[in-house]
């Protein structure tokens, strides 16, 4: 042995190396999961890849098709959507297909007793339509309830509406509003839209990656019987939820489609109904105490009054787009006021967004403080209009008037740039799907469904499968504010949908552009705000706007969550040391911003558009869909 080798041998040994043992695979090869490890992907370290073309941090292309389109958070119930269209049924058909799907396999989200909110632009009358399903508080749902058990109503100081338990619990809106849908614009029964969730729900389904991180960040609540001795046997099968990649069936919530299918509307809101029945027994096993002459918590007649509403849209114009979005008391005109302050407020300063861009720390305080002052006035007037009547006038004369938004701009501090304390505080939680649909006629859907907080109240219907929403936890227990706690009311909703259209002489409301629409909570108005300036001001894709990186200004109550600017993890990299100079509370985090789905119609003027009253009609559309669905959810969006 030569010297040389002799004395890099020493050195080995001296340094106290060892050899190494053989290759061998990952401890969870294909990312497979364990009992200790339930997403191994987490734990992946990689670069990144690029696209060839465009973006180059785009996730996916656009979707492009003729004859139809579904996009959604959950790639089944978006196949769902499309076998819909397939099969000849129309965008509406498609809508609540891919809803009653999503009921199933996103249980945190959404399901039979959540609320809905739709526009519909009909290719018929070329016209937009809203129709809100949201259920109100049954009618003994009253102060001197709550006091009754327990809540302390003096203030103030003034409590919090639980998000919990039959006291968050509200009339499911939802399924009535799929039926009206149906009944007014659908070319297909509901028997035969509800039959895909049923089948799904009897088979199971394998569970996505953001549907088992919420089972496994919930699985303490969701396998107690603290809440519900009825919720683990639905969600917590065998003493754990389930995992990644399990199949997880849902037979319950199959008999409920099947008595949906069957009896139609009977079945939720009739005395006669089998799931009517169950609610109204679940209700009143709480052992509520009741005012003086009442025996009954919930009554039939809170089920069987509820009826689901067909009202105008709200809109506003955006550089030469009309923006519309849901009535109260969903939260959607504060996004139309956000529109209307960065649109008038840039002659007035003057700033340009589309020269500023993103990511630019400017760009983020101007939407941001704009963000503070539409909240402001949501926070303090948002309420149901039948109790709060002078909210509809205050909307259309104040708060979505363009002189109003003139009168806030000196608000916004850029000359110097510094950030203002939000003028009221006030936290919005949520849970929520969205999608959108599009068929061969020329018909959009813009949807949203809600059971407000993760897995609603947690209060869930025996022998059906499914829970109750928490919506009445977005009462007021202050007796002046108009969202104040009362029964047979609707509380403030944080679910909204949108459409973009833009005028023409040929149709009333404006010619079809886009549906669309982002879930999460009080992250709704703020994030369809980035959405239109990404997609008009900075000219964004369909998919692009999704992918980007957002904002989500928390101006909730507390010493935690106060006035807090969150900023997806790459935007914070680029602006958030400036913004914290500039006086933003500022955090990083990942995944932020909800989620997203986009359907735009891309019109071709050499092709007649079809028949709408041609219900065989077999041809495209007259023109292109394009459609996005983002990176933040399992969701995916499909065409043919």
């Amino acid at each position: 042995m030569t010297p040389w080798i002799v004395a890099g041998c020493l050195v080995i040994l001296a340094l106290g190396f060892t050899p190494s043992p053989a290759a061998g695979p990952s401890d969870h090869p294909f990312g497979k999961p364990t009992v200790d490890n339930w997403n191994p992907g987490n734990d992946i370290t990689a670069t990144r890849g690029t696209r060839p073309t465009g973006w180059m941090d785009q996730t996916r292309s656009e979707i492009l098709a003729r004859h139809g389109v579904v996009a959604t958070s959950e790639p089944l119930a978006a196949q769902v959507g499309l076998d819909i269209l397939k099969r000849g049924g129309n965008a509406v058909d498609a809508a609540v297909a891919t809803m009653a799907m999503l009921a199933l396999v996103e249980p945190n989200s959404t399901g039979l007793g959540a609320e809905m909110f739709a526009i519909i632009y009909d290719a018929k009358t070329k016209q937009l339509y809203e129709i809100s399903a949201n259920g109100p508080s049954p009618a003994n749902y009253t102060a001197e309830t709550f006091g009754l058990n327990g809540f302390d109503m003096t203030g103030p100081p003034y409590g919090t509406a639980p998000t919990t338990g039959i006291f968050a619990a509200m009339v499911p809106g939802g399924p009535d509003g799929w039926i009206k849908m149906l009944d007014r614009f659908g070319t297909m029964t509901l028997n035969q839209v509800l039959k895909p969730a049923e089948d799904y729900a009897k088979e199971g389904f394998p569970v996505h990656e953001v549907l088992a991180n919420s089972f496994h960040g919930s699985r303490n609540s969701l396998c107690s019987t603290s809440v519900d001795p009825d919720t683990p046997s639905v969600y917590c099968p065998g003493g754990n939820v389930p995992g990644l990649y399990e199949i997880f069936k849902n037979p319950d919530m199959a008999k409920a489609f099947h008595e949906l299918r069957m009896h139609g509307r009977d079945a939720m809101y009739s005395p006669s109904g089998a799931i009517a029945q169950a609610i109204i027994a679940k209700a009143n096993s709480f052992g509520v105490f009741l005012p003086v002459g009442e025996s009954q918590f919930w009554k039939f007649s809170d089920l069987s009054n509820y009826e689901a509403r067909w009202e105008r849209p709200l809109h506003t114009s955006y550089h030469g787009y009309n923006i519309w979005e849901t009535p109260p008391p969903s939260q959607a005109w504060a996004a139309l006021e956000m529109l209307n302050i960065l649109e008038v407020c840039a002659e007035a300063k003057p700033f340009d967004l589309a020269v500023l861009g993103r990511p630019n720390p400017m760009f983020t305080h101007i939407e941001v403080e704009a963000k503070k002052l539409a909240y402001s006035d949501l926070l303090r007037y948002n309420a149901d209009p039948d109790f709060y009547t002078e909210l509809p006038g205050l909307i259309n004369d104040q708060f979505n008037d363009k002189a109003y938004a003139a009168s806030l701009c000196n608000k916004i501090k850029i000359k110097p740039p510094k950030a203002r304390p939000a003028d009221v505080l006030g936290n919005l939680d949520g849970g929520t799907i969205f999608g959108v649909a599009a068929d061969r006629w020329g018909n959009m859907v813009s949807f949203v469904n809600s059971v407000y907080t993760s897995w609603g109240s947690k209060v869930t219907i025996p022998g059906f499968g499914f829970q109750l929403s928490s919506r009445g936890g977005m009462f007021n227990f202050d007796p002046n504010h108009p969202n104040y706690v009362e029964g047979s009311k609707r509380p403030f909703i944080t679910i909204i949908a949108a459409f973009i259209t833009k005028d023409n002489a040929g149709y009333p409301d404006g010619e079809p552009i886009m549906a669309f629409g982002n879930m999460g909570g009080g992250t709704q108005p703020q994030a369809h705000a980035q959405h239109v300036v990404n997609l008009i001001d900075l000219g964004y894709n369909v998919q692009a706007t999704g992918d980007a990186a957002r904002f989500d200004h928390n101006q909730g109550t507390g010493v935690s969550v106060s006035d807090v600017l969150s900023l997806d993890y790459y935007l914070y990299e680029a602006v958030g040391k400036k913004l914290s100079q500039w006086g933003h509370t500022v955090q990083s985090r990942f995944g932020l911003g909800g989620g997203y789905q986009g359907i735009l119609f891309e019109p071709d003027p050499d092709l007649p558009p079809p028949d709408p009253d041609d219900a065989g009609y077999k041809g495209p559309v007259n023109g292109t869909y394009r459609a996005g669905s983002e990176l933040r959810k399992d969701g995916a969006a499909v065409g043919w």
